[in-house]
């Protein structure tokens, strides 16, 4: 009996890293902006453009450092860990080209930015979403 419960809990394991909730780009409701190329929230997120397309100011919002949805969000938008996401960051850094997205301590506390701000743009998990704000990419799993 003691086997079955173990294999069938190995089972189960094994098929959990399979699965992984898709991520989505939100904005306030309020935004203007309907949605976003992939190419869009590269540039954005990586420090390439301070706008959105439509010229006003964009604010990018990051979950905390050594997050699995961090981390699993630069693999998907531009196949980097984070470490080299880091690396990336500090050359521009130190050039004074840009900044980075403003790091964040919870989805929670991304949520409560956006709810006040049509500036802000975040990443989170799908079944985080709010009224408040709205899906303008969805990351696919490539």
């Amino acid at each position: 009996m003691a086997l079955i419960k173990l294999i069938s809990l190995s089972l189960l394991l094994l098929s959990l890293p399979g699965y992984a909730e898709e991520l989505v780009v939100v904005v306030n409701k309020d935004n203007a902006i309907s949605a976003l190329s992939k190419q869009e929230v590269i540039d954005i997120y990586m420090g390439r453009y301070v706008t959105f397309p439509d010229g006003k100011n964009a604010k990018p919002l990051d979950l905390p450092a050594r997050s699995s949805l961090k981390n699993e969000f630069y693999l998907k938008l531009v196949n980097q860990n984070e470490r080299k996401i880091n690396a990336y960051w500090a050359r521009l850094l130190f050039s004074g080209r840009a900044k980075p997205p403003v790091s964040m301590t919870s989805v929670n506390e991304v949520l409560g930015h956006l709810r006040v701000s049509e500036f802000t743009l975040a990443y989170i998990p799908e079944s985080e979403l709010i009224d408040a704000v709205k899906v303008v990419y969805r990351l696919d799993e490539n």
